[in-house]
């Protein structure tokens, strides 16, 4: 059973019976407990599915549980304030921002649900408080279609950046929780998508503790994420949200998790109907409530009371997840008279406010990576007079959008953006749709001769949320390289590559802007356009911020949060879950850019790392280094530490991992040394028993601007490398983080 925290100074003076549920001078525990004492089966079960009813005799309010706040605040109605997709907040690798990011998104939600009392609003999907976000599933594969909901195939900055998302979400009350957030999709969950609801996923244990749980026990063990979501498919042939080791071995005795758990939507159906691995619905229920699924955000559990008189489940049962669902909603504070709750005041002044705009501006310059600059950039003004604007998502304001996304007040595409920009002309024409010409013959004879004269040459291109994204919400299936929300090649459509072509004979500086939620191969653009520029899916303020770094306004600064293949031929097959010569930290082929990889209007130069020639295991490491700015306009560089030990240990280990990441701001000329913290855990590895274990013996420690290994005659400078030894006895770490053998003395 998962631990139930009592307040036993509340218990001890106050008898359960005489509470009031109602009453907010009590402790929440106890007053969780009056509520439910008083509740029939049925009553409790209606409060066990997403859609949960009013139960006016206790006072009890209507609730929907399912919203969605991926990048803002999704689907409400209301005109929010849109901040890039997830993906893209993954490429400015800056946690402290993205903290800041999601207090402003749980602001707007708190609005919206403090608004919507009192009105026909209150208690409707998507107006209250608990937020299915984030999703720190690794992006494995770049086919997956909801990759782009994640923070990239790195399980140390998917867990940074998701724990910045939970805490700005939950806000710092010690009582109060701003916003629930929740952690999806637990676990081993990358697609692919049309098989999601009948897909056995089976990895070894190394694969799981190295790369699939990392980011999960950091949110639930270090940030205090108050909800978790099972995943649809299998593991080890257990449905997530029914799994013995997922549920019960891992989340409830090892971690201790103590919020909530709520399936997918339907994916308690999925036991009987898909994985058959239950005879009927009132099985599944009683088995997915006994694992810890709390909530189904579905309509299996309305079976409940036949499983309770077939004996499959008790009533006492069922109350312990009703406890852990009412802690969430008094946390939330629904039960308070209002202006008790310090959230109670936020107004919708603060949706869509111009400081929020300010930030989705921010996230979105700070989320763009510039892969390639042939001295083209950033445009001067009084040289680029005409521009000629090509390319299926040069005024999209769909794709830009990403998927669960909200609508914003204004929503800004590069031609916008371009058009608004003082003295400059503008040829704009869309040249192709995603997959296919929108001219040919002599229309596109017509089309070059009209942007003839043009300065500068940009091509938006790239795919959209309407081709990649969740099974059932991307509609590709007869499209030509996409299936069932995924991919099934990762190259950028042809007719794209192709008019790029036409266009590069004109001999204008050809620039290539691509938007994905993914990472696609373009190998022509790669050697042949100017300059590449990844915008991912930007939010509302994607045009602006793309004229910004053109123009030089901003100095561009993201990295890329996953790896550039060359071709889908370089991909394993995408239904085998092992790691193996996968992402990073087990590819080691050609790229087409790696991880970490993103240019500058600068050069930042490296010197003087700094660290120890040995200390014993169990001690952090600090490290240093200095970084100057040898650019003419100041700039950030994005400083990344990586850690190895293949080829110094016996076992299986990344080729490198990413265990440190500092965003600097550096004017012209100016030096700073850098210092990151590595904890003893990060100088090792994962066992064949998932056991994290750091061994006596040598650890090779890089410092630069992206990760190393990379072809530096492509890629640039390589990295800063050091060495240090480890000294004294092996050091283990269990599976919640804790050390638990060694023989090393402080």
């Amino acid at each position: 059973m998962k631990k139930i925290v009592l307040l036993i100074f509340s218990l001890g003076l106050l008898g359960r019976q005489g509470m009031a549920a109602g009453d907010p001078r009590l402790c929440v525990d106890p007053r969780v407990d009056s509520l439910i004492d008083r509740m029939t089966l049925s009553e409790k079960i209606s409060q066990m599915m997403h859609v949960s009813p009013a139960i006016p005799r206790l006072g009890i309010p209507a609730y929907n549980w399912w919203n969605e706040c991926l990048h803002g605040v999704g689907r409400s109605g209301d005109r929010v304030t849109v901040f890039p997709q997830a993906i893209g907040l993954a490429a400015t690798f800056n946690p402290e921002a993205l903290e800041r990011t999601a207090g402003m998104i749980a602001d707007e939600a708190r609005a919206i649900y403090n608004r919507a009392k009192g009105t026909p609003d209150e208690g409707r999907q998507y107006k209250g408080l608990t937020f299915w976000t984030p999703n720190v599933n690794i992006f494995r594969d770049p086919r997956w279609g909801r990759g782009q909901e994640t923070y990239g195939e790195d399980p140390w900055l998917t867990g940074r950046m998701g724990s910045a998302m939970v805490r700005g979400l939950q806000g710092g009350d010690p009582r109060y929780l701003k916003t629930s957030a929740c952690a999806k999709h637990y676990a081993v969950h990358s697609g692919p998508e049309p098989e999601r609801h009948e897909f056995d996923a089976r990895v070894s244990d190394y694969d799981l503790w190295d790369t699939y749980l990392p980011a999960f026990r950091t949110l639930v063990r270090e940030a205090g994420v108050s909800g978790v979501m099972c995943a649809y498919n299998r593991y080890e042939g257990q449905p997530c949200c029914g799994s013995d080791k997922l549920m019960r071995l891992i989340l409830t005795y090892e971690w201790g998790f103590e919020g909530y758990v709520t399936s997918d939507c339907w994916g308690i159906s999925d036991f009987h109907k898909y994985h058959k691995t239950h005879p009927d619905a009132a099985t599944a229920a009683a088995d997915a409530v006994l694992h810890g699924t709390d909530l189904e955000c579905g309509g299996d559990y309305a079976s409940l009371a036949a499983a309770v008189e077939r004996g499959l489940i008790t009533e006492e049962q069922i109350d312990l997840s009703l406890r852990r669902l009412f802690m969430i909603r008094f946390r939330l504070g629904q039960f308070e008279p209002a202006g008790r709750v310090p959230y109670d005041t936020i107004s919708g002044a603060v949706i869509s406010s111009s400081e929020h705009r300010a930030q989705a501006l921010e996230m979105a310059r700070q989320s763009m990576v510039l892969l390639r600059n042939e001295g083209v950039l950033p445009f001067r003004m009084g040289r680029i007079g005409t521009v000629a604007l090509l390319g299926p998502n040069a005024d999209d304001g769909t794709t830009q959008l990403g998927n669960y996304n909200g609508i914003p007040v204004e929503n800004v595409t590069l031609r916008m953006a371009l058009e608004r920009e003082p003295g400059l002309r503008v040829i704009y024409y869309p040249a192709t749709s995603f997959t296919g010409p929108l001219a040919e013959g002599p229309e596109v004879e017509e089309v070059l001769e009209a942007i003839a004269g043009a300065d500068a040459v940009i091509f938006a291109g790239g795919i959209s949320p309407l081709l990649e994204g969740e099974a059932g919400d991307a509609g590709n299936d007869d499209i030509k390289g996409f299936l069932g929300g995924d991919r099934s090649r990762i190259e950028l459509p042809a007719v794209q590559t192709e008019w790029m072509k036409r266009l590069r004979g004109l001999g204008k500086p050809l620039i290539f802007v691509n938007m994905s939620g993914s990472a696609v191969a373009f190998p022509w653009e790669a050697e042949h356009a100017d300059a590449v520029i990844q915008a991912w899916y930007g939010g509302q303020e994607t045009g602006t911020a793309l004229a910004d770094i053109l123009f030089g306004r901003y100095n561009p600064s993201g990295r890329l949060p996953v790896t550039f293949y060359r071709s889908t031929d370089d991909l394993p097959d995408f239904r085998d879950y092992r790691m193996e010569g996968r992402t990073y930290r087990y590819f080691d082929g050609e790229v087409l850019y790696p991880f970490g990889y993103g240019l500058s209007y600068n050069r930042y130069v490296y010197s003087a790392l700094r660290l120890p020639d040995a200390v014993e295991v169990g001690d952090s490491v600090r490290v240093s280094v200095e970084v100057r700015n040898r650019g003419r306009r100041g700039g950030e560089e994005v400083v990344q530490l990586y850690v190895s030990r293949r080829g110094m240990v016996s076992g299986r280990m990344p080729i490198c991992s990413l265990a440190g990441v500092r965003r600097v701001w550096l004017e012209p000329g100016e030096r700073r040394m850098v210092s990151f913290a590595v904890a003893p855990e990060q100088l090792g590895g994962v066992d064949e028993r998932g056991n994290r274990v750091v061994m006596p013996g040598r650890v090779r420690i890089w410092v630069g601007g992206r990760m190393p290994n990379a072809r530096p005659e492509r890629f640039g400078d390589e990295p800063l490398a050091g060495e240090l030894v480890l000294t004294g006895d092996r050091l283990l770490f269990d599976h919640a983080g804790n050390p638990i053998e060694t023989d090393h003395r402080k």
